[in-house]
């Protein structure tokens, strides 16, 4: 655990598969109450107990979380940020793009359904 992070610190945290900036709102005995603030690396799809296998009972599409949502992350995976904090849509956009971008180089049954998914979220999110 770092002890500097604290109430009001802004902080790069990874939870489950995505990578968001936020600010630390609580501290519990286990993790911190992150409120997201800018998204660095877009969630992937699918099953996140069977990563990049398409043969799976529930193929997931997942979200990106909200602006300002809060979040519990697990304290190991919460580090200090300190840079500047982008914009909430400017970050999801790039983060989704890169995630697009990446899929697309990649020809399996996995990226065709992750891509659906993510077509899917682009009309929500844009």
């Amino acid at each position: 655990m770092d002890t500097s992070i604290q109430i009001g610190s802004i902080v790069r945290a990874h939870k489950k598969t995505g990578t968001y900036i936020g600010e630390v709102t609580a501290i519990k005995e286990n993790d911190y109450l992150v409120r997201i603030l800018a998204v660095i690396k877009h969630p992937m799809q699918g099953d996140l107990h069977h990563p990049k296998q398409a043969d799976v009972p529930f193929f997931h599409e997942r979200k990106a979380l909200s602006y300002r949502e809060q979040t519990p992350v697990p304290k190991n995976m919460v580090k200090l940020y300190d840079g500047e904090v982008p914009d909430y849509k400017e970050s999801l956009k790039a983060a989704y793009d890169k995630l697009k971008s990446e899929l697309e180089a990649d020809d399996s049954l996995f990226t065709e359904k992750s891509l659906r998914c993510l077509e899917e979220l682009a009309k929500e999110y844009f």
